[in-house]
C-alpha cells in the first residue's frame, strides 16, 4: 500500500518534532509545521487507500472529513473529535506566517496529533493489512 508507506515515512519524519522546544527560531517553526500538515496529509490518503482496499465504496470519492468519519464507524480510529480538530489545524497550518497559529499547531501535534497518527499506524499494522 503505497500510501501507507508514505504515511509512515512522513510519520517517521514527524517523530523529530520531540526533539524541539520553544523558543523555536523561524525556519525550524516553518518546517515542524510544515511535518505536521505532509503527516496529516499522508495519514488521511492511507485511510483512504485502505478503504478502498477492504470495499468501502464511499472511500474512492471521499474528502478528508468523510475519510475521518467513515474510518471511525469503521473503527480505524478511536477519537472522531481529535482527528476532526487535526483536519482543522491542518487548514490553519496554512498560515504558519502567524506564529501563534504556528505554535498552537506544534503544541497539538506534540500532546494530541503525534499519537494518533502513531495509533493509526499500528491498526492499520495490525488490524487492515492482508
Amino acid at each position: 500500500m503505497k500510501k501507507f508507506e508514505n504515511f509512515c515515512r512522513a510519520l517517521d519524519n514527524l517523530t523529530e518534532i520531540e526533539r524541539y522546544h520553544p523558543p523555536y527560531d523561524t525556519v525550524v517553526l516553518t518546517g515542524l509545521v510544515a511535518l505536521y500538515q505532509i503527516c496529516f496529509e499522508q495519514a488521511w490518503k492511507a485511510m483512504k487507500e485502505t478503504l478502498e482496499q477492504s470495499g468501502v465504496e464511499t472511500a474512492a470519492s471521499g474528502s478528508p472529513r468523510m475519510i475521518i468519519k467513515e474510518a471511525y464507524r469503521l473503527g480505524m480510529i478511536h477519537d472522531e473529535d481529535a482527528w476532526l480538530n487535526a483536519l482543522v489545524a491542518r487548514n490553519h497550518a496554512s498560515h504558519a506566517y502567524n506564529e501563534a497559529i504556528a505554535l498552537e499547531v506544534i503544541e497539538q501535534t506534540q500532546a494530541i496529533f503525534l499519537p494518533l497518527f502513531q495509533n493509526l499506524r499500528q491498526t492499520i499494522e495490525q488490524d487492515w493489512q492482508a
